[in-house]
């Protein structure tokens, strides 16, 4: 009788050896995994997330940083270091105003705010008659004015360089302690009364105005010449290398050279240079570093590199004035000069002079 293989005992046998190879299979793997494994980053087991956008490193720098790396290669920098010991550059003299530290100032403007046009028009009357007004009009009340008051000598009631000495704005009590300055910006004037008076007075005087034959001219106890021309630039430095004496600087440059952190009163005529001059110490913020301001502005032609339309040319000036105004000084006396000719960028109209004085007040000056 035949043996006869129990059913199903040959499937069972396939079963085991493809579970067996399987079993190989995945172990073989689990070994090659576990060898490539540490060549790669260490990942989470969360999905992968979105990709992200550039770090700030490559990122293109936003607006402040771009004006930051404009300033870095500017050579109109008023913080420059002066050479120790005086000399050089013009730097003044040890005895005269040794250098005491450089200033910190915030970073420059680049240009001024221009006021909305006066009219619809955009005509010179309608900028004109504006303007006109502006100057003409105080804006707050000083009720001791000049320094007749503090003077030996008795002088006239009104003249034209007229400083504020209310208590409220502390230059009558600096005066009064010898501890007040003065800086004068002209060109070969030959008018020292006011400067002569506030020196008597007890101010420290400088005249700047490049006709000085000399450097620094010590005129009294309390009162300097220099022969420096207070400009709205500093001289390109290849400029300033070959003429190393050179006498042009800005009002920014010449605080930090002579170590002065503030100016009670800083007195202009400088023959149509005051537009740029006051241009330059508003976008430079010298301005809250003076206690008092007295510019003579001349109308009769738009200045030294102010150009355009004469009406825009108004405007230019009257938005000068405007961000006066902005950084809280006040204007409380004008001098309307009738002895010069009655002209307004080179026209009659409105009665206009030629040449006025005025005196603001910085109202937060301490």
């Amino acid at each position: 009788m035949a043996w006869e293989r129990p059913p199903g005992r040959g499937c069972s046998a396939l079963r085991r050896c493809l579970l067996g190879a399987a079993v190989l299979l995945g172990l073989r793997l689990c070994v090659e995994l576990r060898r490539t494994g540490p060549r790669l980053p260490a990942r989470s087991a969360r999905p992968d997330p979105a990709p992200r956008p550039p770090g700030p490193h490559l990122l293109p720098a936003p607006g402040p940083l771009r004006g930051a790396s404009r300033r870095q290669v500017t050579y109109v920098r008023s913080g420059r270091r002066a050479p120790p010991g005086g000399g050089g550059s013009g730097t003044p003299e040890p005895g005269c105003c040794a250098q005491r530290g450089r200033l910190r100032r915030k970073g420059p403007r680049w240009h001024i705010d221009l006021q909305p046009w006066a009219g619809p028009a955009r005509s010179l009357d309608e900028e004109a008659l504006r303007f006109l007004r502006y100057i003409s009009t105080t804006q707050i009340a000083c009720d001791h004015m000049s320094t007749d008051s503090l003077a030996t000598d008795s002088s006239p009631a009104k003249k034209p360089w007229s400083v504020c000495l209310d208590d409220r704005f502390g230059l009558a009590h600096q005066i009064r302690n010898k501890q007040c300055r003065l800086y004068s910006l002209g060109l070969g004037s030959d008018d020292t009364h006011f400067e002569v008076g506030m020196a008597n007075d007890g101010c420290e005087v400088h005249c700047f105005d490049p006709s000085v034959k000399s450097a620094h001219v010590l005129e009294s106890e309390r009162l300097w010449y220099h022969r420096v021309s207070v400009d709205w630039r500093d001289p390109h430095p290849a400029v300033a290398a070959q003429k190393p004496y050179s006498s042009t600087r800005k009002l920014g440059t010449i605080l930090n050279e002579f170590g002065h952190r503030k100016i009670d009163v800083l007195k202009a005529d400088l023959e149509s240079a005051e537009w740029k001059v006051l241009e330059n110490l508003i976008l430079e913020d010298v301005l809250e570093q003076i206690g008092q301001l007295i510019f003579e502005i001349h109308l009769h032609w738009p200045g030294f590199e102010v150009s355009g339309s004469d009406s825009s040319v108004v405007r230019f000036w009257y938005s000068l004035l405007k961000e006066l105004e902005l950084q809280d000084f006040r204007l409380f006396h004008s001098y309307k000069d009738l002895s010069k000719p009655q002209l307004f960028l080179k026209k009659d109209i409105f009665n206009a002079s030629s040449c006025y004085t005025l005196s603001w007040v910085n109202t937060r000056w301490k």
